[in-house]
């Protein structure tokens, strides 16, 4: 099937959306977050709601846009279905990085003035590596054999993460290891730098390792969330613009939900059926239904996994405190 939106052709959209980004980037680092602060949860909620604003607003242009080229509401309504599926998939997956930034962050006693800054250039460099990832994806997905590789991979992983124990110790993480070999480092965390000069010589602070430990966690994540967008939408477009409005909002998400993400018991069971879904979407669903598994269902089945999960979770922390 061809796409509906070449890259050749509609590499103006693409310019647009990457300045888009870096105006608001810009915005947020320049002006809202100039002075290293903790956001407290009312900021970090409102910042939740503007990003979420914002992917929304994207998506209301991109379905006007597809209303107005194609000329078919069907074609608009599957291009704003898609964006919103993609991007749902992303944000659901999006919480298990959250906790992997939690773990982070005690690890190297990052002071939480500073975790804001971190995260700051630890999405950045996310940015970049999922835009080689997408890219990546779209030329091996042409091939039918990757497709269904991917898929099982997704199912294997999402079996993983049902199953495997939860483990908070970063001691025998081998990139830590090497991280430790090979860079000079100081227990200084420079207020807030990430280098620090100490008699004539320069070392590393505990943000810098945070910062690479968390760009090295979620380029491992997106071996997962990039082929799960791929699923459910062929649209190189909309797998770029719905995973990079998602991965946007990681930070006051994090922020928001930091103190009681130990409170959600089962959403990893939530995260792994959704994986589970998708791979199942990807190597089988989509073949069975005629090359494409029904873009609404698969939205509808996404949703009530992740709340069935999140329900789940709130009936066991209710039960507890009776």
């Amino acid at each position: 099937m061809e796409s509906l939106f070449p890259m050749a052709e509609y590499w103006w959209i693409y310019t647009g959306f990457l300045g888009l980004i870096a105006l608001v980037l810009a915005i947020d680092l320049g002006v809202f977050n100039k002075t290293p602060h903790h956001p407290t949860l009312k900021e970090a909620s409102l910042w939740t709601v503007a990003w979420v604003a914002l992917a929304a607003l994207f998506n209301l242009c991109l379905y006007y846009y597809s209303l107005h080229k194609f000329g078919s509401a069907e074609i608009a309504g599957r291009v704003g279905l898609e964006f919103l599926a993609g991007y749902v998939v992303e944000k659901t997956l999006a919480v298990d990085n959250i906790f992997v930034f939690a773990m982070v962050f005690a690890y190297f006693k990052v002071p939480l003035q500073f975790q804001h800054k971190v995260l700051f250039w630890g999405i950045l460099g996310a940015l970049f590596f999922r835009g080689i990832f997408i890219a990546l994806g779209a030329f091996l997905m042409k091939y039918h054999f990757v497709v269904i590789g991917f898929g099982v991979l997704l199912i294997l992983t999402g079996l993983k993460m049902a199953f495997q124990k939860d483990d908070g110790d970063m001691n025998d993480r081998w990139f830590l290891r090497v991280l430790r070999r090979y860079l000079p480092l100081t227990s200084d965390d420079g207020h807030g730098s990430f280098f620090r000069r100490i008699d004539g010589k320069s070392f590393v602070t505990p943000l810098f390792l945070a910062l690479v430990v968390i760009e090295f966690s979620d380029i491992i994540f997106a071996v997962d969330s990039v082929p799960a967008i791929f699923a459910l939408t062929k649209e190189p477009l909309i797998v770029f613009t719905s995973n990079i409005m998602a991965i946007l909002g990681l930070r006051s998400m994090y922020f928001m939900i930091s103190g009681f993400m130990d409170k959600f018991a089962y959403i990893k069971y939530g995260l792994a059926a959704v994986l589970v879904f998708v791979g199942l979407k990807m190597s089988f669903l989509n073949g069975a239904f005629g090359g494409k598994f029904p873009i609404t269902w698969s939205l509808l089945i996404i949703v009530a996994l992740v709340g069935s999960s999140i329900i789940a979770s709130l009936l066991k922390l209710q039960n507890a405190k009776a």
